[in-house]
């Protein structure tokens, strides 16, 4: 279910007609983001199912976790009540529509679905998208995913109201980090023109975003921060940690509050690289990684089974602290 992948340009205008026609004449769509999803991934395909269902198709929408759940600070992103739990999804989708998935192992449960799937659409931004849609619309010089969600709505001839908007503006928002990255073009910055026009309230989405958290974050931050190492002699720096599910447990922290945790190890001066690993609670560690341009940890994680963006990139070990970071730190 492959097809040659182009060379990072922008998606071709044949694709983006023949994806046109192929969601136009499906009678039901399937949608489905990456797991343990972000505002990018969340926020591009609730965007697309809200203007489809406004047009009156029959969407269903989902991302294939056992414990399904929308991480609390993506909760107030409207046209949550299109999700379905991944066992309610389609089995053999007519048309099923990816968002940021940059391979199907990341569908989760939802990748078998995507393997039954007459027709398969990977709408991605991932320099390493691996091509395992039937059609790729696939552009790494996009900011965001959204950025392609939006114009698949325009190429559809739908509108975007406010509702949409939201979506689509926090998916852009968030993977441009507030347009600080070198991601952020000229094009970022008009369309988040266009959906500030629609009426939307950008301190109420950077508040959501960005400025909440339970007391009890704090009281783990300060555990983490607590056996944070700094390793200037591995690569071009290393500053690293680890949050346990004893660490949440002890104040009652759901995992997908601990997310942003990476943004605070980052800020260190003496380190190119930063990685943070998560216990999940199924005893799996997520790990996080960023860099300030010296590695591309897309590479890194790619190597370790995962993938992302040059500057910020993820993988799933199964083994301890210490052997997941000797394996980190050998390819650093």
């Amino acid at each position: 279910m492959t097809s040659d992948l182009r060379d990072g340009g922008p998606v071709p205008g044949g694709d983006w007609d023949r994806a046109v026609g192929l969601v136009s004449s499906a009678g039901e769509i399937a949608l489905a983001c990456h797991i343990s999803p972000d505002a990018d991934a969340l926020g591009s395909m609730l965007a697309v199912g809200m203007a489809l269902r406004a047009a009156g198709r029959r969407v269903t929408a989902s991302f294939g976790e056992r414990r399904f759940r929308v991480p609390r600070l993506l909760r107030f992103l409207p046209g949550q009540d299109l999700l379905a739990e991944p066992g309610d999804y389609p089995p053999t989708p007519e048309l099923m529509i990816t968002f940021d998935v940059p391979l199907i192992d990341r569908l989760g449960t939802l990748a078998a679905n995507a393997g039954k799937a007459r027709e398969l659409i990977v709408l991605d931004h991932h320099a390493s998208n691996t091509g395992f849609g039937t059609l790729n619309l696939v552009d790494p010089g996009a900011a965001a995913t959204a950025v392609l969600a939006e114009e698949l709505i325009r190429r559809l001839g739908l509108p975007i109201d406010r509702d949409v908007a939201i979506c689509l503006y926090a998916g852009l928002v968030t993977d441009t980090g507030s347009f600080r990255h070198s991601s952020t073009t000229p094009q970022a910055h008009l369309m988040a023109a266009r959906m500030l026009d629609t009426g939307l309230n950008p301190e109420q989405i950077a508040r959501e975003l960005w400025d909440r958290s339970p007391f009890a974050y704090l009281r783990v931050l300060g555990a983490v921060l607590d056996r944070v190492t700094l390793e200037p002699e591995t690569g071009p720096g290393l500053v690293w940690t680890f949050v346990t599910r004893a660490d949440r447990a002890g104040y009652g922290l759901p995992y997908d509050e601990v997310e942003g945790m990476i943004d605070v190890i980052r800020r260190t001066d003496e380190a190119d690289v930063a990685v943070i690993l998560k216990e999940d609670d199924d005893g799996a560690w997520q790990v996080s990684t960023r860099s300030k341009g010296a590695v591309n940890v897309a590479r890194v994680c790619a190597e370790l089974g995962g993938g992302g963006h040059a500057k910020a990139a993820g993988f799933t070990s199964h083994l301890p602290v210490e052997e997941t970071m000797a394996r980190l730190r050998a390819l650093l």
